[in-house]
C-alpha cells in the first residue's frame, strides 16, 4: 500500500515538472489543434469537392429499357452527326463538315478525326446505322459517308441528330459513359454515368413507374434532384431548407388545344378566333410562358412582331352564338389526359363561359378520334419546319386535319431552302397566317421546376 502511494507521488511530481518545463509548447499545441479543427469545420464542404466524388441521383418518371431511353440520358452518352441548338440551327457533333453533291441530292458527311467508343473501339462511319424511308446510305470510308436522296431537301441535315448508340447503351464522344444499371422485370432501374471529363459528377439516374413514387423516393433521400411541371409539387417543397427550387421554361414542349376539322363548325374560321379571344392570359401565365404561335421565342425564325389574341369572351360568346344560333350547341367532345387535368378545368371553363357545351374526356394513352377539342403538349421540333405536323398531305401527325394553301405553300418554301435569312421570312409569313387561320390554340411553354437537395 505504501509503494502505491509512493508510485503515484512520483508520477504526479514528473509530470508537474514536465508541465512547467514545457507550458509554452502545450498551449501552442493546444491552440494550433483548436484553430486546425475550426477551420476544418468551416472548410469541409469545400474541402469535400476534392477528397470525395460528388454524385448527382436524379428521378424520372418512365419506363426505359436499352432500345428505348430517355434523350436526357441520351444527350449525355453519345451525339449525332450533328446537332440542333435551342435557337433551331445546325452544330457539328460526329460530323466535322457536310457538303452537297449531283445538284442538291447527296449529303457527303466527314467524320471528325479520334472518335472512340466508350469501350475504347475506334469508331468509324460504318458504325453509323441510320435508317430512312427513300434515303440510300453509302459508306464510303472509315471517316466518310454519304445520303442520297429522291427529292432535294435542303434540311435534310436535320434529321441527323440521333444519337448513334451501340448495345446496350455504348456511346461515343459524350460527357458520359455507362458505368452499370440494373434492370427490373426488362426495364431500366436505374443507371450510373461516369464523367469522361475530370471535374465532373458522377450522375445515377433512378426511374419510378409513377409521381407518388418519384416523391417518396425524394423525401426518403433516394434521390437528390428531379424535375416536374406542376407548380403545386414545387410549392410543397417551398419551406424545405434543404431544398431549392428553380423555375425555367420548357421551349420544347407546347400545351395546344388542337381542333378538330371533321367537326364542321370548328372549319369556321370565325369560331377558331373566337375561341383564341376567350383564353384568359392572366390565368394560363400560372402554367408557363404564354405563346404567339407554334414557333418558340428563343427560335431564330421566330417573329416578333406577332401580336396575342385579344382577350374578349363577351365578343368572343357573340360570335359562337351568332354561328351556332341561339339554341343550346351541340355537345363537344373535349379530351385531354391525366397529367394536364389542372390545364384542362381551366381551358374548360373558359369554352363554356362563351356559350360552348363541352363533355370533357380522360384518356390514358390511346386518345382516338372521337373528339373535337384535344388538349395535349405537343412536342415542337427545334427546326421550324413544321410540314409533318401542319401540311394538308399529311394525314398521320396532322392531327387536326387542317388544310390550307398558303401554310402548304409556306412550308413547302421553308423546307427547300438552306439559306437563313430566306428561311426567316418564309416563318416569318408562316406565323402571321397562322394567327389569322388557326389550327389550334397555342397556349403555353410550361415551367419547370427543378427540386434539388442542397
Amino acid at each position: 500500500m505504501l509503494f502505491e502511494k509512493k508510485t503515484y507521488r512520483y508520477y504526479y511530481w514528473l509530470v508537474l515538472e514536465f508541465v512547467k518545463k514545457h507550458i509554452k509548447l502545450i498551449l501552442i499545441s493546444f491552440l494550433l489543434s483548436f484553430f486546425f479543427l475550426i477551420a476544418a469545420i468551416s472548410l469541409s464542404p469545400y474541402l469535400d469537392n476534392f477528397i470525395s466524388t460528388k454524385n448527382e441521383v436524379i428521378g424520372m418518371i418512365g419506363n426505359y429499357d436499352y432500345n428505348n431511353l430517355s434523350d436526357d440520358v441520351l444527350n449525355k452518352i453519345s451525339n449525332g452527326l450533328i446537332v440542333i441548338n435551342e435557337k433551331g440551327q445546325i452544330v457539328p457533333a460526329l460530323a466535322s463538315s457536310w457538303e452537297l453533291r449531283d445538284q442538291g441530292r447527296r449529303y457527303r458527311f466527314h467524320l471528325k478525326d479520334n472518335l472512340f467508343w466508350d469501350d475504347g473501339k475506334k469508331f468509324t462511319a460504318y458504325d453509323i446505322k441510320y435508317q430512312f424511308v427513300d434515303v440510300e446510305v453509302k459508306t464510303i470510308d472509315d471517316k466518310t459517308i454519304d445520303f442520297s436522296l429522291k427529292k432535294i431537301l435542303p434540311i435534310f441535315p436535320t434529321y441527323l441528330k440521333k444519337q448513334v448508340i451501340r448495345y446496350p447503351l455504348i456511346g461515343v464522344a459524350g460527357l458520359y459513359k455507362v458505368d452499370r444499371t440494373k434492370t427490373h422485370f426488362g426495364n431500366i432501374a436505374e443507371i450510373n454515368l461516369a464523367p469522361n471529363k475530370k471535374d465532373q459528377p458522377t450522375i445515377t439516374y433512378k426511374f419510378y413507374d409513377n409521381e407518388t413514387q418519384l416523391l417518396t423516393a425524394y423525401k426518403r433521400g433516394e434521390i437528390s434532384e428531379f424535375t416536374t411541371a406542376k407548380k403545386s409539387i414545387a410549392d410543397g417543397f417551398s419551406a424545405w431548407k434543404n431544398t431549392t427550387i428553380s423555375k425555367t421554361t420548357d421551349y420544347s414542349t407546347l400545351l395546344t388545344l388542337f381542333f378538330n376539322f371533321n367537326n364542321p363548325a370548328l372549319k369556321e374560321k370565325e369560331i377558331r378566333q373566337a375561341i383564341n379571344m376567350s383564353m384568359n392570359p392572366d390565368q394560363l401565365k400560372e402554367f408557363g410562358e404564354i405563346a404567339l404561335g407554334p414557333i418558340p421565342p428563343v427560335s431564330f425564325a421566330y417573329n416578333p412582331d406577332l401580336k396575342p389574341a385579344t382577350y374578349d369572351p363577351a365578343a368572343a360568346e357573340k360570335i359562337i352564338k351568332k354561328s351556332t344560333g341561339s339554341s343550346e350547341s351541340a355537345k363537344l367532345n373535349f379530351t385531354t389526359y391525366y397529367d394536364y387535368l389542372a390545364s384542362a378545368d381551366l381551358v374548360v371553363g373558359l369554352l363554356k363561359r362563351i356559350g360552348l357545351n363541352v363533355d370533357v374526356k380522360v384518356v390514358s394513352f390511346d386518345r382516338g378520334n372521337d373528339y373535337d377539342f384535344l388538349l395535349a403538349f405537343w412536342k415542337v421540333p427545334f427546326d421550324p419546319d413544321q410540314y409533318y405536323f401542319w401540311h394538308s398531305t399529311q394525314n398521320q401527325r396532322n392531327i387536326s386535319n387542317y388544310k390550307n394553301v398558303k401554310i402548304d405553300k409556306l412550308l413547302e418554301d421553308g423546307r427547300s431552302s438552306l439559306d437563313p435569312q430566306d428561311r426567316k421570312k418564309i416563318y416569318f409569313e408562316y406565323q402571321r397566317v397562322m394567327q389569322d387561320d388557326p389550327p389550334a390554340s397555342f397556349l403555353y411553354f410550361p415551367f419547370v421546376y427543378n427540386i434539388k437537395r442542397k
